[in-house]
């Protein structure tokens, strides 16, 4: 399974290294798994299938012999749900490898876009708006991975900076990547105005246009 696999980028680079079998993308937009489709169903028919549904409520049970995830987890608050999820969609023996944001995640992003959600001109709609992401530290999630049944867990947390080369750069990335969900409440006549005022903000930082991410890999097995 590719959970959460989006566009369906790393789908395709699963089935290009899998001897055989099947590869099974999931994801909750159905817009993103009736594009992967488009994208993949002509080279890999009747090997790879797309799947809308929700990680912490999945229609599988003893189905897959590994779970391979990049980038989603940290959209989901409930982590345990989560794990005891894929626990019961994994066969015995089979494993868990998974990366996502953790520890401190964008914490100066984060202060910076809590600060101009609470300000007159945007906190009609964000002021109460719950961030979209949970960052997890590494012991926690292994606390969560045992809980879940797992064993053989591994985790760990790792810096991975990303740094944009302009301020337009770093614009678009946080419209696209990061701060759709905020963006989304606004009306878009707001959009272009808050994301300017991160731009302008982190332009002055000793790295300007940087973002401060640390990553969260995940290893675990369900045992045989």
């Amino acid at each position: 399974m590719d959970a959460g696999c989006g566009t369906g980028k790393l789908t395709r680079l699963l089935w290009e290294n899998l001897p055989r079998g099947r590869v099974v993308g999931v994801d909750l937009s159905r817009n993103m798994a009736v594009h992967a489709r488009e994208n993949l169903e002509s080279d890999f028919s009747g090997r790879v299938g797309f799947v809308v549904a929700d990680l912490v409520e999945l229609p599988f049970h003893n189905c897959f012999d590994g779970i391979f995830s990049t980038a989603s987890f940290h959209w989901i608050h409930d982590h345990d749900g989560l794990f005891r999820n894929l626990h019961a969609a994994l066969r015995p023996r089979g494993w868990l490898h998974a990366q996502c944001g953790g520890g401190p995640n964008l914490d100066r992003l984060r202060q910076r876009v809590r600060g101009l959600s609470q300000s007159s001109d945007f906190s009609q709609w964000l002021g109460t708006f719950r961030e979209p992401w949970f960052f997890s530290d590494a012991e926690g999630a292994a606390a969560r991975l045992r809980a879940a049944g797992f064993e053989n867990v591994e985790t760990g947390i790792e810096e991975a900076p990303f740094a944009a080369a302009s301020g337009r750069e770093f614009g678009d990335y946080l419209t696209a990547i990061v701060l759709h969900r905020h963006l989304e409440l606004l009306p878009a006549g707001l959009r272009t105005d808050f994301v300017q005022r991160l731009v302008d903000a982190a332009a002055s930082d000793d790295s300007p246009w940087t973002l401060d991410y640390w990553r969260l890999n995940l290893r675990a097995s369900k045992p045989g």
